[in-house]
């Protein structure tokens, strides 16, 4: 029996600089009496569970992408060549919003979606307007759906091509792709016993695909291949250089996002379509953060209004909603029904969920955080004469626990696990046991998210009539994380929390209360000295002003050596000894085998 469809519900949210976002279900106009309407409701809850689990999916995936170090914690070990840790490359395009974005979201919200509104009243030919925007919509979400695409590849390498392991007699083995061998360690990684020259690079059972010294050979040759670091180099007069360190998942997920947009451009297939909705979801959740609590309440708070107000006050949102056929929307079909849910349902939620699972990684460096007794010099003002006093004292300085990465060892995890990969060991090599901590406001946050969507769909059943997802999602997910953090008593500590580099200090001297914990930071230790003459403050860590690029003046610029001659470096010389103006230069550098780093 087919049924017809009624208006779907919008869920604000802003994406790409188009606002119109939905959630809702095509439902027979009127409901279907006895055994039918039962067949046919519990068709509809199968395509919205399928609908839910793609967004939990990537929602899921997208926080532990986004993981990075916190503040409680220092930085990571420089790396031997020089070179930047991924980490940080990722940190440097991070984008913290601020309260006022809050009123800004769900006014610009506003106005692209009663452009477009408009929009679509004005022009009667809504096949060219759908092209237009699938071509903008497809050229945008290239740079995220390789990203997507890129750690999905890097995920099945870990998990073909595990750094550990372990064999059927439970010992722990691991592979060393500069040597070529296998060698078998203790619980945290020790090698015990001398590493085999001819061992296989697979894990388990995936062992018998090397069933030959060439097949062996040849494993540990595609190994190198996807475990190596490319580097990549791009010069341009005027302009700078810059370099950057890319694998084999990120040149082959280049061309899969390519391949991706012009496929979907030429035919607009709903399944292509739902991948760009997911690429999109999941390059929010790396770039945009919500910074704190405070600015994460006031953006959802503000969405959560303007949702309720386009949805059931204006036109506005189930028009575009219905008109534009765009990758705006996750789209699951079956013969007939259709359920769809806006891309702003999920990233804008999605990014406080994310906010949340650093916000238990920052608490679980935030454990690990000692203070060492130091005799201080202090250096401080006297409140009545004004005059600087200088006495010895002995003060407690904070002592952070240098980083882990803890992304990318899903695959090592699982294979490290005991029988039928279901227990966990309690000793597990350092950087393996560093990926596992305590969870505790994500998984809160994502019960939150699920009770909402529950609920959606609930009404959606109830009334036959599409409802503002963010109506229930707001209150669930905030909700959530409010009540946890209230139940365990770390409402204070969740509200401190911040990702705008306050936190993240280094040699602050602290006082202490008389449970050990720091109440009050005095100032940061220089030279064995702290000034509290100063501002009280404690300043954030921040990146060192680089001396190559522009001059503060403006004027380009020139690299001094210690004798002060200025030597120009885009003048090179070639076989015959002439000197040429280099112009322009793109590279790409492939290390050897004992330069691969894993």
């Amino acid at each position: 029996m087919s049924a017809e469809p009624t208006a779907l519900s919008p869920a604000g949210g802003l994406m790409d600089g188009l606002n119109a976002t939905l959630n809702g279900t095509e439902a027979a106009a009127a409901s279907s009496p006895g055994a039918l309407g039962f067949f046919q409701d519990l068709g509809f809850m199968m395509l919205e569970l399928k609908l839910l689990a793609g967004v939990l999916g990537i929602i899921y995936l997208g926080a532990h992408a986004s993981l990075r170090r916190p503040p409680s914690a220092a930085p990571a070990k420089p790396r031997k060549d020089g070179q930047r840790d991924e980490d940080e490359d990722e940190e440097r395009f991070s984008q913290g919003l601020e309260p006022t974005d809050a009123i800004m979201f769900p006014l610009l919200a506003a106005v692209v979606l009663v452009g477009l509104y408009y929009l679509i009243q004005w022009i009667k030919d809504m096949s060219t307007l759908n092209k237009i925007l699938r071509w903008y919509m497809s050229t945008m979400s290239i740079a995220s759906l390789l990203t997507l695409y890129a750690h999905g590849l890097e995920l099945a390498t870990s998990l073909v091509f595990p750094r550990f392991w372990r064999s059927r007699d439970g010992a722990l083995r691991m592979a060393d792709q500069r040597a070529r061998t296998v060698a078998t360690c203790d619980d945290v990684g020790n090698a015990v016993a001398e590493p085999s020259p001819r061992a296989s690079p697979f894990p388990g059972p995936l062992a018998v695909l090397a069933c030959s010294d060439r097949a062996t050979r040849a494993a540990w040759e595609l190994r190198g291949l996807l475990h190596r670091h490319w580097v990549i180099k791009f010069y341009m007069h005027g302009v700078g250089e810059e370099k950057a360190r890319i694998k084999f998942a990120h040149m082959m997920a280049l061309l899969l996002a390519l391949a991706t947009a012009l496929v979907y451009f030429s035919t607009t297939s709903p399944l292509l379509s739902n991948m760009l909705g997911y690429g999109m979801c999941y390059g929010s959740f790396l770039l945009l953060s919500p910074t704190d609590f405070l600015t994460s309440s006031l953006v959802l708070v503000g969405l959560f209004f303007y949702d309720i107000v386009m949805v059931f006050y204006t036109p506005y949102m189930i028009t575009v909603a219905t008109k534009l056929d765009v990758p705006i929307k996750l789209t699951f079909e079956s013969a007939a029904r259709k359920s769809m849910l806006g891309l702003g349902d999920i990233v804008i939620p999605g990014m406080v969920i994310a906010w949340a699972l650093r916000l238990d990684l920052w608490i679980h460096y935030l454990r690990k955080v000692k203070y060492e007794s130091t005799d201080l010099k202090i250096m401080e003002r006297d409140a009545a004469s004004g005059e600087v006093m200088t006495r010895n004292e002995t003060k407690h300085k904070e002592v952070k626990a240098r980083y882990v990465n803890v992304k990318g060892k899903w695959g090592e995890e699982i294979w490290t696990r005991g029988a039928f990969f279901l227990s966990r060991p309690q000793q597990l090599p350092v950087d393996l046991a560093a990926a596992s901590f305590r969870k505790t406001y994500f998984t809160a946050a994502m019960g939150g998210y699920v009770l909402g969507m529950l609920c959606t769909l609930a009404m959606l059943l109830i009334f036959k009539q599409g409802q503002p997802a963010l109506l229930y999602l707001v209150p669930g997910v905030l909700g959530s994380l409010t009540v946890t953090a209230l139940v365990r008593g770390e409402m204070k500590d969740v509200w401190a929390y911040t990702e705008d580099g306050s936190l993240d200090t280094m040699d602050v001297v602290v006082d202490l209360d008389g449970n050990g914990k720091a109440v009050k930071a005095l100032g940061k230790l220089e030279n064995g000295v702290v000034d509290m003459t100063k501002e009280k403050k404690v300043e954030g860590k921040q990146d060192s002003e680089k001396t190559s690029g522009k001059t503060k003046d403006g004027g380009s610029d020139k690299t001094l050596p210690q004798d002060g001659k200025e030597v120009k470096k885009d003048v090179k010389k070639d076989a015959k000894g002439s000197k040429n103006h280099r112009v322009f230069l793109l590279s790409l550098e492939a290390p050897l085998d004992d330069e691969v780093d894993e």
